[in-house]
């Protein structure tokens, strides 16, 4: 399998892979973008950082491409609704350069209240202007850290250490992580009215996007400082070019721009910024992190499936994935026998867990399932990545849910189709031994083995369909491994599930709709 590096990496995550034995790994930092085109058509894995753009043309030239590796945090750079939709694993390493980019922040933020860019640079130029670089105490200040995930946590720490107060906004934390940090949260407007300085770590998203504006930097107080480490396009670079200008703002720090690596002419000219070309994350130890932290899951996916820090598919350890490989095999034979069998306009998905199941991590186990459900049905190539994007395309609603109610089987799976008139609907378990079991079709009890090769069907309740079945495929030489047949006092119709040896034809299938009694007939292949 090819993977191919275009960003520039550390040697250790490049020597990791190379040391597999199992991957081809084409080193090429830098490429053109016809060249980048060209050398992915054929990779399993592309790994970048921040400057490769992994726009919808790439993804589309790459047919063999099953994932792509952000070594860093921010993927932005790719594009995430192609890779989706084509069943591409995006993986990001967040945690591998938070301390840097962290002190990288903090570090802009003590440059802003100390002057120290301009008195340097005053020095260099042969200068001694030691009242021209009055500067400002931290301690005692205020100061506002938007976003305390794994980087803003790391300036919340560095500003609780020079004893200033610290408030944060973050609406997906809760108040005893923040009172482990030593911060207060409070709401967004709140933070910008009371802070001296405010440092952003946010993601890019349609609500964030020009977070700062001049509607927000009206809300802050008069001569503040802004910090942003995070990501360019959180701020309208016209409106704090104004707030600049006009003293609104003393001062700003900038790592990240809206348009890199074309910095905007004018917020160079002004004397009042701190600006670093998106250098946050870039020390050596980060990127050794990164670098080797994308190689090992980029290998882990490759080789063994696992999925870690996948930001377009539900996140599975290694022992979550042990623990759900069983339940995944059930869920996929369970999704594709109903698949197989549906007739209706598929229009919601119900998907409910029992047992120990509820407790663990389902989400990755819904995916398997969905994309059993799909094969059947849709044209366009499908996987567990894409499965849940492909049903949402197509108005159909997943709706996943759990229970503690007993069932005479433990760790249950129920799997129902619905249209607007109509459910489908089947269940399984796994008993002893790991055997995979179906449990019931349309509500009606029917446990019998899921095989490879199974006749389903629905038959009115009368005497002689098991005779009548069974001699059909005995002249035919059709050898029956197992024959349940289903019966509820509720339904006007029973169910028939026969594992047969091998495959039923096209022409037995016929003779067996032809029974006066069979209402419905199905060849369901449950193998790999």
């Amino acid at each position: 399998m090819k993977v191919l590096i275009s960003d520039k990496m550390s040697e250790e995550g490049i020597q990791f892979l190379e040391e597999q034995g199992c991957f081809t790994v084409v080193n090429r930092p830098g490429l053109p973008p016809d060249e980048l085109l060209q050398e992915v058509s054929d990779a399993a894995a592309l790994i970048v950082r921040s400057k490769t753009k992994v726009i919808p043309a790439v993804i589309e030239a790459a047919p063999k491409l099953k994932v792509i590796g952000r070594a860093g945090a921010g993927v932005d750079n790719i594009d995430l609704e192609t890779a989706t939709r084509r069943g591409v694993v995006v993986m990001n390493t967040p945690g591998g350069n938070s301390v840097s980019a962290g002190e990288h922040a903090f570090a802009l933020l003590m440059a802003l209240a100390r002057r120290i860019p301009f008195a340097h640079a005053s020095m260099k130029s042969g200068l001694w202007n030691k009242s021209a670089f009055m500067g400002k105490e931290l301690h005692g200040k205020t100061l506002g850290v938007l976003g305390i995930g794994k980087i803003g946590s790391v300036v919340a720490q560095r500003g609780v250490g020079f004893r200033m107060k610290v408030l944060a906004y973050d609406p997906f934390v809760s108040e005893s992580y923040a009172e482990d940090l030593g911060v207060e949260l409070c709401s967004m407007e709140d933070l910008l009215r009371q802070s001296d300085f405010i440092s952003l770590h946010l993601p890019v998203n349609e609500k964030t996007q020009h977070l700062i504006n001049k509607d927000t930097i009206a809300l802050m107080k008069d001569g503040a400082f802004l910090i942003n480490a995070a990501r360019g396009a959180l701020i309208d670079e016209s409106d704090l070019i104004a707030a600049l200008r006009d003293g609104k703002l003393t001062g700003a720090a900038l790592d990240v721009f809206e348009n890199e690596p074309n910095v905007n002419e004018e917020l160079r000219g002004l004397d009042n910024v701190v600006l670093t070309p998106h250098i946050a994350g870039s020390t050596q130890e980060a990127q050794t992190k990164v670098g080797y932290g994308i190689a090992v899951q980029i290998s882990d996916y490759l080789q063994n499936n696992l999925i870690v820090n996948a930001v377009n598919f539900p996140s599975i350890s290694s022992q979550e994935q042990s623990n759900l490989d069983p339940y995944i095999k059930l869920g996929e034979k369970l999704g594709s026998f109903l698949g197989q069998i549906s007739e209706i306009r598929i229009s919601e998905i119900g998907l409910r867990y029992y047992g120990d199941l509820a407790q663990m991590n389902y989400k990755p186990l819904s995916n398997y399932i969905l994309k059993a459900i799909l094969t059947p049905i849709l044209s366009e190539e499908i996987n567990q990545v894409n499965s849940r994007k492909l049903a949402m395309d197509r108005g159909i609603s997943v709706i996943e849910t759990t229970s503690t109610r007993e069932r005479s089987y433990s760790n249950l799976i129920s799997v129902q189709l619905r249209s607007e008139t109509e459910t489908e609907w089947v269940e399984g378990a796994i008993l002893h031994h790991g055997n995979l079991r179906l449990v019931s079709v349309d509500g009606i009890p029917a446990e019998t083995q899921l095989g490879d090769n199974i006749v389903f069907i629905r038959n009115a309740d009368q005497p002689g369909v098991i005779g009548h079945l069974g001699t059909t495929l005995g002249e035919c030489n059709i050898n029956i491994g197992s024959f349940i047949l289903g019966r509820s006092p509720s339904h006007a119709h029973a169910v028939g599930v026969i594992n047969t040896d091998t495959p039923v034809p096209d022409d037995v299938l016929k003779q067996i709709e032809q029974i006066p009694a069979v209402q419905f007939a199905r060849v369901i292949s449950l193998g790999t």
